[in-house]
């Protein structure tokens, strides 16, 4: 099966993917973690205004097959989440990398991106 691994993002090895944009960070779970977990029923997020830190737990996931923890891809601080994902969690699963993105992160050091996995990288990952 393929799947879709836009270039222009990062990955972490727990798929979510980051999309960085003049210091804030775009976060949502990538096309093979959303086929994994199957039908999303709940999606559990930080507080704007929270604090996080790279590779810390911001959330949790749940289908119906699994609950799983959410990890940022960068350290800072919550400027935005996805408010239409708490009445239509389903749109992680029809729309990963655009309409199912879960928050965006005012990034502490944008540099942590360059610690996360490429598109190429994280193919080679899930094959």
């Amino acid at each position: 099966m393929s799947f879709d691994i836009p270039d222009n993002r990062q990955y972490m090895e727990s798929h979510e993917w980051a999309l960085e944009d003049d210091g804030v960070v775009r976060v949502g779970i990538t096309d093979f973690a959303q086929d994994e977990l199957g039908d999303v029923v709940f999606v559990e997020l930080p507080d704007e205004g929270d604090a996080l830190e790279q590779e810390t737990e911001f959330g949790v996931i749940e289908s119906i097959k699994a609950v799983s923890d959410l990890y940022a891809p960068v350290s800072g601080e919550v400027v935005s989440i996805n408010e239409e994902l708490f009445d239509a969690p389903e749109l992680v699963n029809d729309d990963p990398f655009g309409d199912g993105w879960m928050l965006e992160i005012d990034a502490d050091n944008a540099d942590e991106l360059e610690e996360l996995l490429s598109a190429a990288e994280y193919e080679d990952q899930i094959a």
